[in-house]
C-alpha cells in the first residue's frame, strides 16, 4: 500500500482496492460455506431446534453477517494504513 500511495494512488483508491479484494474473498467463502451447509443438512438437522435445516432466511442472514464482519475486519486496518505517510511506510518496510 505504501508503494502505491508513494507512486500517486489516492487513499480512497487504495481503500477501494483492499475492500474489493476482501469482498471477493468473503463472497467465495460464503458461497463455499453455503454449499457445505446445504450438503450437511442431514447431519445438522438433529442439532437445530425451531429452525428447518434448509431455512433460506437463516442461510442468507448468516452469510450476510459474515460478509459484513469480513469487510469491517479489512476496512479498519486499511483505513489506518491510508492515513500513514507513504515515505514513513516505505522506510519501515
Amino acid at each position: 500500500m505504501g508503494v502505491r500511495m508513494a507512486l500517486g494512488a489516492s487513499p480512497s483508491d487504495v481503500l477501494q482496492m483492499v475492500l474489493g479484494q476482501s469482498l471477493r474473498l468473503a463472497l467465495w467463502g460464503a458461497a463455499g460455506g453455503l454449499v457445505a451447509a446445504f450438503a450437511l443438512t442431514r447431519v445438522l438437522s438433529s442439532l437445530l431446534y425451531g429452525v428447518s435445516p434448509t431455512d433460506p432466511l437463516t442461510f442468507a442472514g448468516m452469510a450476510l453477517l459474515l460478509i459484513c464482519v469480513a469487510l469491517l475486519a479489512s476496512w479498519i486496518p486499511a483505513h489506518r494504513a491510508t492515513r500513514v505517510d507513504p515515505l514513513v511506510a516505505l522506510r519501515y518496510e
